[in-house]
């Protein structure tokens, strides 16, 4: 399996679960991991599945994220298999703004692609962090459910 994990961090955090899940895919094929910056949207086409996670900033994504995927064509991800998720605090403004990770499935999905999992969230204990305690192993078994679950 070839997976393309597309992230953007602002403290590290969504960096740190961007490389466990990296980690615990690597067993299953070939992985790379890029900034939204480096990834061209042209090229998805040529990964079996496509991640893409971002921290939350006031319910949504990154500008760079956001960019990213308002680049890709639609339907340039007919066929292809997308998970998404975000790092997030806990906060009661949830209600109000939402998080990232299920806006960003969304996007992926209007642009064509099967969401294999739902949208997942890891923790950080403030706005720069750090991960609370077990999130990056928590991502690794995300990861390996994913990979496990793959159409």
């Amino acid at each position: 399996m070839k997976t393309l994990i597309v992230y953007d961090s602002l403290y590290g955090n969504t960096e740190k679960i961007a490389e466990a899940i990296g980690e615990a895919l690597k067993p299953s094929g070939e992985v790379k991991t890029l900034r939204p910056a480096g990834a061209d949207p042209a090229e998805l086409a040529s990964f079996d599945l496509v991640i893409v996670g971002s921290p939350t900033q006031g319910g949504r994504q990154t500008p760079a994220t956001r960019e990213f995927l308002g680049k890709i064509p639609a339907n340039a991800l007919k066929d292809i298999n997308v998970a998404a998720f975000d790092t997030r605090i806990q906060t009661k403004l949830v209600k109000v703004f939402g998080y990232a990770a299920g806006r960003i499935a969304n996007s992926l999905e209007k642009k064509g692609a099967s969401l294999v999992a739902p949208a997942e969230g890891f923790f950080v204990k403030g706005t720069k962090g750090p991960l609370k305690d077990g999130e990056t192993e928590r991502a690794a078994g995300w990861a390996r459910d994913i990979a496990g679950n793959k159409k």
